[in-house]
């Protein structure tokens, strides 16, 4: 039964706030950390990485750091469906000092500064006092691909799968600050959450956005992810969403709203996640004195995802490619296909529209030769007329790689 099927505006605290996500979720199990390994298929460095089933509320994830967790989607999941299931999907937390355990009792929302009133919102309030809005979107990593970079650069070596696409179930940013009443002269929206860092001179992590930005009526509070109740380790009880941004805004486990009357100049929009003032963010190696800004929206990206790369294929045959494709911050319009390295494009047939946020998937068909090898690529250009670049991007912090994909395949008799 869909624990969410009840009367509009209302939800029982039971269906939503069960006793898995409150009584106290130990962030490791006795289970073994590996099972088997897994190739991510990194150029020109270490690519395997360990499988694990040892972190509470989750499946098979390939495992690329225990403190703070950071889990990554194996990319056969993306092949099932556009929606990715809440116990594959990647977690990225900054800090080591994640809550295991949330009381639900005591929890509160607040919300404070450049407000009328400052006001502080329970669990039971979020879930009955305010319209509830739903749709997909993808949260994806700043740092997804990181290991695809070459030269390599510093920082957690993603493969593609720091990514996921799931129908988020919350309210609106805008009508809890319009509770709260932003005064005038309100600049940004500074969010945090209960993860603390390890160190007393080390920076909370909190993230802002544009007071505008705040209040356009889609940046949503979310209290469930797929019909569920969000998993721990994916920002229970609530985060935030913001469709068609990095997950670096998306704030987990959101306790604090402040709303400010200047910039936010704290560490992590002023010095961190800082990206080339160029498009795509991209840059030559070595370019120094370069102008900055904060990472902000996501651009269009696909992947083959019925193939890996090596694959070994049928001679002379019709080869099915399929994949999904993400238009960033806007829908995807079409996605194209290459087996002549960009030469000439074919287009492929688009599946159904989840909305202009969300994975689409894709398909089209090629002949393979009698022998030999062929490279596969996929061009996603979205509902703003903006293409993948056809190179690997390129910048000193490994962000928004969105470069076309190549799958490589051999066309053998032995199959």
């Amino acid at each position: 039964m869909d624990r969410f099927n009840h009367p509009p505006g209302r939800m029982t605290r039971r269906s939503l706030l069960g006793a898995t996500g409150v009584a106290g979720l130990a962030l490791m199990t006795a289970r073994s950390w590996a099972q088997s390994l897994y190739n991510l298929g990194l150029p020109g460095k270490l690519s395997v990485r360990p499988l694990t089933t040892a972190f509470p509320q989750k499946g098979e994830m390939v495992l690329q750091r225990t403190r703070p967790p950071l889990l990554e989607t194996p990319m056969e999941v993306f092949n099932v469906g556009t929606i990715t299931p809440n116990d594959r999907f990647f977690v990225r937390w900054h800090w080591a000092a994640v809550p295991e355990a949330v009381d639900e009792a005591a929890f509160r929302l607040k919300v404070r500064g450049h407000v009328d009133k400052e006001i502080e919102l329970t669990l039971d309030q979020i879930l009955h006092d305010f319209e509830r809005i739903e749709y997909q979107a993808i949260n994806q990593c700043s740092g997804n691909s990181r290991g695809l970079f070459q030269p390599s650069v510093a920082g957690g070596e993603w493969g593609n799968g720091a990514m996921g696409n799931a129908l988020w179930t919350g309210i609106r940013l805008k009508d809890v600050l319009d509770r709260a009443g932003v005064k005038s002269g309100a600049v940004d929206v500074r969010m945090g959450g209960l993860d603390e860092a390890l160190m007393p001179d080390a920076p909370k992590f909190l993230k802002s956005l544009a007071v505008d930005h705040a209040r356009d009526g889609e940046v949503m509070i979310a209290f469930a992810m797929n019909k569920e109740q969000l998993p721990l380790l994916n920002g229970f009880p609530l985060r935030l969403v913001v469709p068609g941004w990095y997950s670096t805004y998306w704030v987990k486990m959101l306790t604090d709203i402040e709303v400010l009357d200047h910039p936010d100049d704290q560490f992590w929009m002023a010095k961190a996640y800082q990206i080339p003032k160029t498009p795509f963010g991209n840059i030559a190696p070595g370019t120094k004195d370069f102008p900055k800004e904060p990472i902000n929206r996501m651009v269009p990206r696909s992947f083959v995802t019925n193939l890996k790369d090596g694959q070994l294929v049928k001679p002379a045959a019709p080869l099915a490619i399929s994949g999904i494709a993400m238009g960033g911050d806007a829908g995807v319009a079409k996605v194209e296909l290459s087996i002549d390295d960009g030469k000439s494009w074919s287009a492929a047939s688009l599946g159904a529209d989840g909305g202009k946020y969300a994975f689409r998937r894709f398909a089209g068909s090629i002949a393979t030769p009698v022998s030999g090898t062929m490279t596969i690529l996929a061009r996603c250009t979205n509902n703003n007329g903006i293409a993948q670049p056809p190179a690997m991007i390129w910048n000193p912090g490994g962000y928004m790689q969105c470069g076309i994909e190549r799958t490589r395949i051999t066309v053998g008799g032995g199959v």
